[in-house]
């Protein structure tokens, strides 16, 4: 295990903290966790909840009840807190950022708020809490569980406000784009829209009420300056929430507008087809009747009988033609 905080082996340990209250902290391993007592400072710990050894930490060494455990090691999470005396049992939900992943599928951060002891556990990477460990080794990050809260809740709310104005902007082009006569080929780009939309919006609304509830909470981990902070990313997040309603609208009307066009295109086609066939009918019907192997066909011994139907055909072709143009059929 490595000092700086960057502990990517095994154990599952991926980043551990013993804060100084000044911003900074020192790196520490699963020997000093083992031995550490609230004296010696705040201490953070970062763990893959799916990890054997950290599960078996959870269970045997951190002394939190069972049933806090399983709250934070379930499978389906959704954002929420919890009050557990002075503690504060929370999940939120930040932006995918790890490569080749889609956004909007959303990881999980799982954390417990002592006042002495900081847990936050996941399993795939939230860029939030790499920011806190860089932010502590440069001697800048937080100085207690609260600020740790409101530092990585601010960090996940600033990356999906960089996601959801992305994909605003995207809905404004697709409103734009859908105008041009070329335009079926957005379909499948105004569908991605809406299914981030639908994605995201599963998520950042029950986080806006997490917030929400949290800056009313009465917790000795949360004073006046970190619940105003907590304030601020609730608005910021019921905003997103209302940014994503207004993106699955919009979406939904380009939609709608794109197929529209197409059944129109569709009907214009038909139309097309159909008068081309009433032309073509009374033509086939009397050239079907001059062409019977029967005796008695007018004209058949007259050397221009042949061009006089072709010419009356052609003639009657163009006043159907004529008609169907009057009506407005064409």
């Amino acid at each position: 295990m490595s000092r700086g905080g960057w502990m990517q082996d095994s154990s599952g340990l991926i980043y551990a903290y013993l804060l100084d209250g000044v911003g900074g902290g020192r790196s520490v391993g699963w020997e000093d966790i083992l031995q550490w007592t609230p004296d010696q400072g705040i201490l953070w710990l970062h763990v893959d909840f799916r990890d054997p050894y950290a599960m078996a930490w959870l269970d045997e060494k951190s002394g939190l009840n069972p049933i806090v455990v399983q709250g934070l090691i379930a499978d389906e999470t959704r954002p929420r807190s919890v009050g557990l005396g002075e503690d504060l049992l929370v999940i939120l939900r930040g932006i995918n950022a790890n490569p080749g992943s889609d956004p909007e599928d959303m990881v999980a951060l799982r954390m417990l708020l002592e006042p002495g002891r900081i847990i936050s556990m996941r399993h795939r990477r939230v860029m939030a809490v790499q920011d806190a460990a860089t932010a502590l080794e440069e001697g800048v990050g937080p100085k207690d569980s609260g600020e740790f809260f409101t530092f990585v809740c601010s960090r996940i709310t600033d990356r999906m406000g960089d996601v959801i104005y992305e994909i605003d902007d995207l809905a404004d082009q697709m409103e734009e784009a859908v105008l041009e006569p070329d335009a079926r080929g957005l379909r499948p780009q105004v569908s991605k829209i809406r299914r981030q939309a639908i994605a995201l919006r599963r998520y950042i609304a029950p986080q806006r009420d997490v917030l929400l509830r949290l800056q009313n909470e009465k917790s000795p981990i949360l004073n006046e300056f970190h619940k105003m902070e907590i304030r601020e990313d609730a608005e910021r997040t019921a905003r997103f929430v209302e940014d994503m309603d207004a993106a699955r609208d919009r979406a939904a009307v380009t939609q709608e507008e794109l197929g529209n066009r197409l059944a129109e295109e569709m009907n214009r086609a038909m139309l097309i087809l159909s008068v081309v066939a009433a032309i073509f009918l009374p033509l086939g019907l009397l050239t079907g009747l001059l062409g019977i192997n029967v005796g008695g066909i007018p004209g058949a011994d007259y050397r221009w009988a042949f061009l006089i139907v072709c010419v009356f055909l052609l003639g009657l072709g163009g006043v159907l033609l004529f008609l169907f143009k009057r009506m407005r059929w064409l």
